[in-house]
């Protein structure tokens, strides 16, 4: 148990170092304002007797990084002016089923910091509030 949990971490910690050199790598002046647009995403799903952890970078401008769905998800932050919190949500009948996931995003967007971190009662409340930004899955 312990093994497991303690490779995840190393894992998430090499993924963020892998992000931040990634985003130092991109021309400065890739966004047209000096800064480049990128987001550390992680969703993480716990229960009683498992924990799922997924992550990827996502950069913009133009769209690429290890996102499945990158264009959509860029899109979808730039009419929001890169404010999570902003997204507007998709209707969607959703299930009332007990399953939390939480969904972080750090990063960088126009020039200002972002820190997110929401938890949702289920993926599928999820989706309906972030649209393609966390649809890490494909």
């Amino acid at each position: 148990m312990t093994y497991t949990t303690t490779a995840k971490a190393v894992r998430g910690g090499l993924l963020a170092a892998a992000a931040l050199l990634a985003a130092c790598a991109v021309p400065a002046g890739a966004t047209g304002n000096g800064s480049v647009d990128w987001l550390y995403l992680t969703v993480a799903r716990s229960d009683t007797r498992s924990y799922d952890l997924r992550a990827t970078l996502l950069l913009c401008d133009p769209p690429r990084g290890g996102h499945a769905r990158a264009a959509e998800a860029c899109a979808e932050l730039d009419a929001a002016g890169g404010d999570l919190r902003a997204l507007p949500p998709r209707d969607s009948f959703c299930p009332m089923v007990h399953a939390p996931v939480t969904a972080h995003a750090r990063g960088q967007w126009h020039g200002r910091p972002v820190d997110y971190t929401e938890t949702f009662p289920n993926s599928c409340v999820m989706a309906a509030r972030t649209g393609a930004v966390f649809a890490l899955d494909g």
